[in-house]
């Protein structure tokens, strides 16, 4: 029985085409798949289109977030998999999102994207496109997924969703993982690592979505020189109510007295402050140097080895849950959709 697919394009570079009377870059149907590939048809996948105004990656919010959860929700029962077409800027955003307000998921939701348009000659988008349908319908002997989580497949490799990073701007391969290996490698064949794959206890649960995701969540990027004016206004804004604070190598930051002080009187006001380091690949380890163990004593949750991605979105996620704060650290220090290593 042929696996059913529904694609989702939302925007992106991927769905734009030259049209050959101006030369110039134009939105893709990709209602006309088949016409288009016509070896699309020998995947033996049955494809259904779904297509949004196209959005710029750079403008999306969290309503689209809630947008593709519903869809994904209403169309659960009808599709074997899902594939999200998204611009590149802010698709690791997305994609970490929808790994947590997606609860109980047991098929794949796989984005993709490209960086040359798809209608262009040279492009990666026709591969990571055809891939990523691929591995979306991707089927064990018992009917089951074989990646039955968000990801992301882009150049060759298919990662845990909120454990990417956009890092390129020109290269094709513009998405890392690095602290995480990837889920499946894909050559001549495609290679799947079932030991790095989060599989559901139970194929037998209903699909539950998050569609709120709190807004008031600040990112504060240390740098040497940020004075105690400066750092003081931004945390203490009233409508904040979660920050996560980029920090240097293992997580640290000014031992100042004044910097702790401004991280006690917001934690004490009940304000998650969440700690992710600024480095691409490693772990936030705040007891191993006097400048993390301080930030540590005032009360900030160390992110230990996540992206900034998933650490803003995890947090949205959680304050927008019927949670005490101190739920809210307990599962901010535990992993929920294997965004962090512990």
């Amino acid at each position: 029985m042929k696996s059913s697919i529904l694609l989702i394009y939302t925007g992106g570079t991927i769905g734009m085409k030259t049209d050959p009377v101006t030369g110039v870059l134009t939105p893709f149907d990709f209602n006309d798949i088949y016409e288009e590939f016509p070896y699309v048809s020998k995947l033996g996948v049955e494809i259904e289109v779904m297509t949004f105004p196209p959005i710029d990656s750079s403008n999306v919010t969290p309503e689209l977030w809630s947008t593709l959860a519903r869809i994904i929700r209403d169309s659960y029962n009808t599709f074997d998999g899902f594939v999200i077409l998204h611009g590149t800027d802010t698709m690791s955003f997305t994609a970490s999102a929808l790994s947590f307000m997606l609860e109980n998921l047991s098929k794949p939701v796989v984005f993709t994207g490209s960086q040359i348009p798809i209608g262009v000659m040279r492009t990666d988008g026709r591969e990571n496109l055809i891939t990523a349908i691929e591995i979306a319908a991707a089927r064990d002997r018992e009917g089951h997924a074989i990646v039955p989580e968000v990801s992301l497949y882009f150049q060759n490799r298919l990662f845990r969703a909120n454990r990417t990073t956009k890092y390129s701007v020109e290269e094709l391969n513009a998405f890392r993982s690095d602290n995480y290996p990837s889920l499946a490698d894909v050559g001549v064949n495609i290679t799947y690592h079932p030991s790095h794959i989060i599989y559901p206890d139970s194929y037998e649960k209903e699909l539950h979505i998050q569609t709120e995701m709190e807004q008031n969540v600040m990112v504060v990027n240390m740098f040497p020189g940020i004075t105690e004016h400066i750092l003081k206004s931004m945390f203490a804004i009233e409508q904040v109510r979660g920050i996560v604070l980029q920090t240097y190598g293992a997580g640290n930051a000014p031992t100042e007295d004044w910097f702790i002080n401004i991280i006690k009187e917001t934690v004490e006001r009940r304000v998650p402050v969440v700690n992710v380091t600024q480095c691409h690949s490693g772990s936030v380890a705040m007891d191993m140097y006097e400048t993390g163990y301080r930030m540590q004593k005032a009360g900030v949750t160390s992110g230990l080895d996540s992206t900034l991605e998933a650490a803003v979105t995890k947090l949205m996620y959680l304050l927008a849950l019927d949670l005490s704060y101190e739920g809210i650290i307990q599962k901010l220090k535990q992993p929920i959709r294997g965004e962090i290593s512990i």
